[in-house]
């Protein structure tokens, strides 16, 4: 796995193309770190994930993982202070984020794969990627945050359908049932041009909106309402006091 930084971005690379990017127990913890230092940047305005190779993933290598079967345990365990444990933290490290994470997928996208994909705020991804919630194929569930963020985007019922099928979809019926957000020919110019796009925009603002979509989005009415109030007061009081600094003109 490789991180740079170019200007005010991030790109985050999975980097084992011989085995479509399939995840290992190293990788794991790369993707985690990753996030970590991301999130000491406060210069960044955008993090772009992608996958070298044929295939963006092609999900947990479950022979490599399985083979220290004493680190899989410990995997497992959740830290107390995050609530997550490693499979989980490499996803969900994304959404703890300030920054947008936009996800640039091709090829393969199964398994764990797909459920770091899920874990960035928008994905795109060519005409020919191909996805699967394959867990059940191999007697498991998805347990790396999936069914979190499946059900959030896609419904219960046809998270279940994927989920208890491992069935394989295309881009095109992804993008119908909004497991993508769009499909497009070069998933990597499209992420950066968005992320161009969302650099116009206050980073209070855009942080504030990640925070109170993922705060709300299953929360009551009442809940909601009293985490916008939350989010928006520091919002007015800094753009407020902002224009009371400038010098007139």
């Amino acid at each position: 796995m490789a991180l740079r930084f170019a200007g005010d971005r991030a790109y985050v690379t999975l980097d084992r193309p011989d085995k479509h990017n399939g995840l290992t127990l190293e990788m794991l913890r790369g993707l985690a770190d990753a996030a970590h230092t991301i999130a000491d940047r406060k210069d960044l305005r955008a993090v772009i994930l992608s996958g070298n190779g044929p295939s963006f993933s092609s999900g947990l290598d479950v022979a490599e993982a399985t083979s220290d079967p004493l680190a899989v345990v410990r995997g497992f365990v959740p830290r107390p202070w995050r609530g997550t444990n490693t499979f989980q933290q490499a996803c969900w490290a994304w959404r703890r984020l300030q920054v947008p994470v936009i996800a640039a997928v091709h090829g393969r996208c199964y398994g764990g794969g797909l459920q770091l994909a899920l874990a960035a705020d928008v994905r795109f991804a060519t005409p020919d990627a191909e996805f699967s919630v394959m867990e059940t194929k191999h007697g498991l569930v998805p347990d790396m945050t999936g069914a979190a963020t499946l059900s959030r985007l896609i419904g219960i019922d046809k998270a279940l359908l994927l989920t208890m099928t491992a069935d394989l979809v295309d881009a095109a019926y992804a993008e119908r049932i909004g497991l993508i957000t769009e499909v497009t020919a070069d998933p990597v110019a499209t992420a950066e041009e968005l992320a161009d796009r969302i650099a116009t925009r206050s980073p209070h603002a855009v942080a504030g909106a990640k925070r109170l979509f993922d705060r709300s989005w299953q929360a009551s009415a009442r809940r909601t309402f009293a985490i916008e109030r939350a989010i928006q007061l520091p919002l007015i009081v800094r753009k407020a006091t902002s224009r009371a600094n400038k010098p007139p003109k």
